[in-house]
Parts: C-alpha cells; structure tokens; sequence
C-alpha cells in the first residue's frame, strides 16, 4: 500500500511541474491583440470573456489595433489593467531587438 501511494504522489508530483512548465512557455508567448481569438485573450491576466469580446468588436468597429496601448480605448481597459497587460500582448507589427 505504501509503495502504491509513493508512485501516485510521484506521478502527481510530475504531472504538476508539467503544468506548471506549460503556464512558463505559453507565458514567455505573447498574444497578438490584432489576431486573438475570445479563447486566447482570456489567457490575458485581467481578461475575462466580456472584456475579450469587447476587444474583438472594438477590433472588428475600428480597425486592427496600430500600438499595444490602443488597447486603452477599449471599454473595461484601463492604464491599470494595460500595465498589467504590456509585457503580454503584441499586435503583431513590433520590431524585435537584436
């Protein structure tokens, strides 16, 4: 009994740093505001379903978004939530550092 509860605990044990790498690497990602679907923005620290969809019919009303900060005049975003946000969006059109 105690040797089956050692291996449960080890492969759960493993099953969690999995996760836990998976949330480091889609991290490191960084979401295109211009292209995201409702499903990928919700990944977004501060973004729930209302606020994604709020993003995509500002999207399709306005046009793609030129800067990251555009994302300001979207209703329910604001510097706060943006701040949170910086370091996790793009819109696609950046150039990277070399």
């Amino acid at each position: 009994m105690k040797r089956s509860m050692r291996k449960l605990f080890c492969v759960c044990l493993l099953l969690m740093m999995l996760c836990v790498s998976a949330q480091a690497v889609f991290a490191l990602q960084k979401v295109n505001i211009n292209t995201a679907s409702v499903a990928e923005l919700v990944v977004l620290k501060g973004i729930g379903e209302k606020t994604a969809q709020s993003i995509i019919e500002y999207r399709k009303t306005h046009g793609d978004f030129k800067v990251a900060t555009d994302l300001i005049n979207v209703k329910g975003i604001g510097e706060k939530t943006f701040s949170r946000l910086a370091d996790q969006i793009t819109v696609g059109m950046e150039k990277t550092k070399e």
